[in-house]
């Protein structure tokens, strides 16, 4: 393996303002969250809270790593613009590690941009670095993951890492999966070898929406990062709450509507987790059989629901 710290280099000036913000012997160190694009993302709930927390005007780059080792364009095609005869603008891909302030001015980082295609191993002793080199006290990691759940319910979370003491009131429901692996999951798991605090949250979004964005889940997912990390992010949570209420009643009039597929879906939905959440009251996990429909039929229920929502995205 390469020198990891060649795979970024550091923003002089974003340096020095960490270093000054949280380099006192009295700083327990800054938190760092972190989530990349291009793998599972139901609703987009990582995504809707990396947009949200990097649009103030106080975000400083601390780090940009080198997209060229890192991406595979032929994977993740970067945008370019044509203008009547030639190419005008490129759109390169951005894998950056910025510091930016919550409401009350305390410093936080957030790492972001393309998942890295190659050089796993690598990328994750680079941030491991940087961690180290910042002084960084928690890392934290979110994404959204499609479930068998109705939107009428609370959004549930699967908490994993290290630290899940930090998200009390859940659990996973998992025992043990093989899954594909992610960029983000296998730095989870080189940082706590590492002896680093490190906790991450996956949203369960319905299954019928997991392609649209589905506020409702990023604002859960802010939630928990907010009471895990202390941070205070008002004008984060006032965003989502908007778009999770606009997203609510659009799901809500189709049901109006009177589709009846589509309300046996999501009645179906409600009954089985109801009967799971009894008899996890009951102190039983096992719970009374409910007739759900396929997860084929739930695609060819959706299809025309889904459709109709991205339409009005530029709405948004």
């Amino acid at each position: 393996m390469r020198d990891p710290q060649e795979l970024f280099a550091w923003d002089p000036a974003g340096l020095a303002r960490v270093d000054e913000a949280t380099g006192s012997a009295e700083s327990a160190g800054p938190v760092l969250l972190y989530h990349f694009d291009g793998f599972m993302d139901a609703g987009e709930a990582g995504a809707q809270l990396v947009e949200l927390l990097l649009e103030g005007d106080e975000t400083t780059t601390v780090a940009r790593f080198d997209h060229d080792r890192l991406v595979d364009y032929r994977a993740q095609r970067p945008g370019m613009t044509f203008h009547r005869d030639r190419w005008t603008a490129y759109q390169a891909p951005k894998l950056e590690l910025v510091l930016v302030r919550d409401a009350t001015h305390q410093p936080f980082l957030v790492l972001s941009g393309p998942e890295p295609d190659v050089e796993w191993e690598a990328f994750a002793a680079a941030v491991l670095h940087i961690a180290e080199r910042l002084r960084v006290r928690m890392l934290m990691t979110f994404h959204g993951i499609p479930m068998g759940v109705p939107h009428t319910r609370p959004v549930g979370l699967t908490p994993h890492g290290n630290r899940t003491d930090l998200v009390p009131g859940h659990r996973s429901v998992f025992e043990e999966a093989q899954v594909p692996g992610s960029a983000a999951a296998l730095l989870e798991l080189r940082l706590i070898e590492a002896g680093h605090d490190a906790v991450g949250v996956a949203a369960h979004v319905p299954h019928y929406v997991a392609r649209s964005r589905y506020p409702d889940a990023a604002l859960v997912v802010l939630e928990a990062a907010t009471a895990a990390t202390g941070l205070v992010l008002p004008d984060a949570a006032h965003a989502l709450r908007i778009r999770a209420l606009k997203t609510q009643n659009e799901i809500e009039r189709e049901l109006a509507e009177g589709d009846s597929e589509l309300v046996a879906v999501v009645r179906g939905l409600e009954q089985q987790y109801d009967a799971i959440a009894g008899a996890a009251t009951r102190g039983s996990l096992v719970a009374e059989p409910v007739e759900l429909p396929s997860a084929d039929e739930l695609g060819a229920v959706f299809e025309r629901f889904l459709a109709e929502r991205e339409d009005g995205d530029g709405d948004r």
